[in-house]
């Protein structure tokens, strides 16, 4: 089984072996090639020590040296090089109490998380796979290197882990592997908020997001959260149209917050520590798709208003993959929706404070005083010009908002 190397990562592997040391590639980027896909890293896993790393080589980084890792920088790319290591105790169901360096391959594999993640390889010995992860690889099964119950105890990040690879590979998850996760899911309440979110975020952004159902069904979801508990009851049957959605994060959210509440959505991210836009984002979309847009231009202007430019197209897209749940008939409806959208857009039709033909500097030009009355006139306005906008010159406007005696000749 002969897999293509980069250039570079080779060269690093190479001269280690120059030094009389051990060197592979390792990991997901192993997993990767075997399945034909185009590897996103390439870590490399040695034998020397990372001191001994950093004296072969003229450029490195101290990634995290005490957990053995160096970057090797060669042509303005960082490779990971890491010692072979064996984990010393997991107390807090999460992070090693401690590291030990070890020259045997075989002991650094044996910690690793699945089988199909514990393979290595180099262009002088071929694939090194002393747990089965080809075979595995070969039945679309993930599996525990070892005792499912001890790697979950370990780390409960794996639980999630585990269901998120077997979305993204299409893999089923193998019986004692499954029971363990339900077993060891408590453990979860260990683990920080921002590192499931991370696992959670690839989950839905797989080719099978429907699999967060693995999720519910395995016991994990009630420990990350009870709101995060309940959201993911209330959407479990109703999944598989989130593959329809673009992959992108904030939409696969709020396909899969949809059921709830805009503000209990952004709670529940919240929780997760998600950043504000992914937030802000899914609130506009739980709190909006539900609501028909009527097939007028001033109805879709009000709406592209109401909400940031980009995401009117995100929210006629949510629609139109949840039209039968919006209402009877509104898939045909939207084709009209969007068609209008776009004679709007070609017109260059007004839709937002910015585009008006006055602002509030030309309202006090005209003689009236700031304060709140000024923001309320200019939304009026706005109002007049949604409804029609050919009204949207200067001196109907000022007009319009009673300050004839305003107007100047230009």
């Amino acid at each position: 089984m002969e897999i293509r190397v980069p250039a570079d990562a080779e060269q690093i592997i190479d001269k280690l072996n120059e030094h009389g040391f051990e060197a592979y590639v390792v990991g997901g980027c192993v997993r990767d090639s075997l399945l034909g896909k185009e590897p996103e890293d390439w870590d490399i896993t040695t034998s020397a020590k990372p001191e001994e790393v950093k004296a072969i080589f003229s450029r490195t980084i101290d990634t995290g040296i005490q957990h053995g890792t160096v970057t090797v920088m060669l042509n303005r790319q960082g490779y990971e090089v890491t010692t072979y290591r064996v984990d010393g105790e997991y107390e807090d169901g999460r992070h090693p109490k401690s590291v030990d360096f070890t020259t045997s391959l075989l002991e650094d594999l044996k910690r690793r998380d699945f089988t199909i993640n514990a393979m290595a390889y180099n262009g002088r010995e071929g694939l090194v796979d002393a747990f089965g992860g080809m075979e595995d690889l070969e039945n679309r099964v993930i599996r525990c290197v070892g005792s499912a119950v001890n790697r979950f105890t370990e780390d409960a990040l794996r639980i999630l882990r585990a269901v998120r690879f077997s979305a993204q590979l299409d893999f089923r998850i193998e019986d004692e592997t499954y029971e363990a996760i339900s077993l060891i899911a408590p453990n979860l309440e260990k683990v920080s908020k921002e590192r499931i979110a991370t696992e959670l975020t690839k989950l839905l952004l797989s080719g099978h997001p429907e699999k967060m159902k693995r999720v519910s069904d395995t016991g994990a979801s009630r420990y990350i959260s009870e709101p995060f508990f309940k959201a993911a009851m209330l959407s479990k049957g109703e999944l598989r149209p989130l593959g329809c959605l673009p992959a992108v994060k904030y939409m696969r959210w709020a396909g899969f917050l949809r059921r709830e509440q805009g503000e209990t959505a952004a709670d529940i991210l919240r929780d997760l520590k998600m950043d504000c836009d992914t937030m802000d984002r899914v609130k506009i979309l739980v709190s909006r798709w539900r609501t028909p847009i009527a097939a007028e231009k001033p109805a879709i202007r009000r709406v592209m208003n109401q909400i940031p430019g980009d995401l009117f197209d995100s929210l006629l897209c949510f629609q139109e993959v949840f039209a039968g749940e919006v209402g009877e008939g509104y898939g045909e409806t939207l084709k009209t929706v969007k068609a209008l959208a776009e004679e709007i857009r070609r017109a260059g039709d007004p839709v937002n404070l910015k585009e008006l033909a006055v602002d509030g500097r030309d309202l006090m030009a005209a003689g009236m005083k700031p304060g709140p009355a000024l923001g309320k006139t200019l939304n009026a306005l706005m109002e007049q010009v949604l409804e029609r906008p050919e009204c949207n010159e200067r001196a109907y406007l000022l007009r319009a908002a009673g300050l004839e005696n305003g107007i100047k000749e230009s």
